[in-house]
């Protein structure tokens, strides 16, 4: 008897185990995860301040199905998001800081979509007089010696880092000085700043282009070679980051190469301004 029972608990037991989770699982295989529809895009803000994305991103739901969340911050602080995996891909202006983010293993795919320039613009009474000149360099120098107020994004932005180095190369050293103050934002917080303070302002054409209506500011140096303003795609890396979307950074990176958004961009602004805000570059090789 004693044997029966065992053999008939063990029994029992083998069949209540027929039905825990694991084996349910074993016998009915789970379906393939659904693939990722949201695309988080990393930007610099110029591309949503101009009204550039508000175009380009309908199109591109349209025509592939997913749905772009965007977070428009400054080019530095966009590349470290991605850098720590936590959006899917960046549309950028910062070439030493993107080149860094690639050569990291963070970013793949960097492919030039477009450019614009920046500008130097300031009160129409221009204390400092910069009104014509063709040197960006010589333009920042003669604030600093009229110490007349100079607004900067202070945001590690890609305009914050071309800024930067528009010091640099005139041997200034502005961080400290009562005529420097730093918005600490996005373009059009820094333009509005600048024009209600009456102070100068280094700022992508773009953006200024389109806020112009409300700015009490104007274009006073542009031209110089120093003031390109070129914006590349990168996909965040995949592989070294599994939660990010590479499927769909990938469908956005090439969307952005493509001949209909090039077109996009190439007539950007033309209606209103007269002019395209951003030069579309895909495919042109890159000095």
């Amino acid at each position: 008897m004693p044997g029966r029972k065992m053999n008939t608990l063990f029994s029992l037991l083998l069949s209540l185990s027929l039905f825990l989770p694991g084996n349910l699982i074993a016998a009915e295989p789970q379906k393939a995860a659904e693939p990722l529809k949201d695309v988080l895009l990393a930007t610099t803000t110029s591309t949503q301040d101009s009204g550039l994305l508000d175009v380009l991103i309908p199109a591109f739901e349209k025509k592939s199905g997913y749905t772009v969340k965007t977070l428009a911050m400054g080019s530095g602080q966009a590349i470290t998001m991605g850098e720590m995996g936590e959006i899917d891909v960046v549309l950028a202006h910062s070439p030493k800081a993107e080149e860094k983010f690639v050569a990291g293993g963070s970013g793949i795919n960097r492919r030039l979509v477009m450019h614009n320039d920046f500008v130097i613009v300031g009160p129409e009474k221009d204390p400092a007089k910069i009104g014509g000149l063709n040197s960006a360099g010589a333009a920042i120098g003669r604030i600093a010696e009229a110490k007349a107020l100079f607004v900067s994004r202070g945001d590690n932005s890609g305009t914050h880092a071309r800024e930067k180095g528009l010091w640099k190369d005139a041997a200034v050293e502005p961080k400290g000085q009562k005529w420097y103050q730093e918005a600490g934002g996005g373009m059009g917080q820094t333009l509005r700043v600048a024009s209600e303070k009456g102070g100068y302002c280094l700022t992508d054409r773009a953006t200024y282009l389109a806020l112009k209506k409300n700015l009490k500011l104007k274009v006073l140096v542009e031209g110089d070679k120093s003031l390109l303003n070129v914006y590349h795609v990168i996909e965040v890396n995949a592989k070294k980051w599994p939660a990010v979307n590479g499927a769909g950074a990938k469908a956005f990176g090439e969307f952005l190469v493509s001949k209909d958004a090039q077109k996009i961009i190439a007539e950007f602004g033309k209606k209103k301004f007269g002019e395209p805000l951003f030069i579309a570059d895909a495919g042109k090789k890159e000095d």
